[in-house]
């Protein structure tokens, strides 16, 4: 496996979008943490964003046990509490597609959030399929399958403190 971005480089690059987040969102915040994926990069996040916050958990699949996503969205486990009059960031591990994205947008934009802005680790621009709105994004990569502080293949490497490339 070869390392794509060091647990440095996270920390790094964590830091500055909480900082940017915050500075959108001097008052109210919520984040939604969409499962499995983003659990590690949402812990960091929300420890580095100072002030209150608050924080909800999604689950969609879109992968099953695969490496490419299957086009269909499934939503697994909804939110506990209410969005309404709210500013919203969904805090996602990966933009690929785009569909899930989109998919979470609609449902949380029907709910009446104050805003709604989304917050991604890494984002693949070049395997859109649909026009997607991602505000904050760690960082672009190429069309490559990674692992790692938090993204899986089958439930693996999840542990991971770097992110890293599978090399099949």
């Amino acid at each position: 496996m070869q390392t794509l971005y060091t647990a440095d480089d996270l920390r790094t690059r964590v830091a500055e979008l909480a900082a940017r987040i915050r500075a959108d969102h001097p008052d109210d915040l919520h984040l939604i943490c969409v499962l499995k994926g983003a659990y590690i990069f949402m812990a960091d996040l929300v420890r580095a964003i100072p002030g209150d916050v608050t924080m909800d958990f999604i689950a969609l699949s879109s992968y099953g046990r695969g490496t490419t996503s299957s086009g269909e969205v499934r939503l697994l486990k909804d939110l506990d509490s209410a969005l309404d009059g709210r500013n919203v960031v969904v805090v996602e591990d990966i933009v690929d597609s785009g569909t899930t994205m989109v998919y979470l947008q609609e449902i949380l934009k029907a709910r009446n959030p104050k805003s709604l802005r989304t917050a991604c680790l890494l984002s693949k621009p070049s395997r859109r399929k649909v026009d997607v709105t991602v505000e904050y994004i760690g960082f672009e990569i190429e069309d490559r399958f990674v692992v790692g502080y938090g993204l899986d293949h089958a439930e693996r490497y999840r542990n991971l403190p770097f992110i890293g490339v599978v090399t099949e």
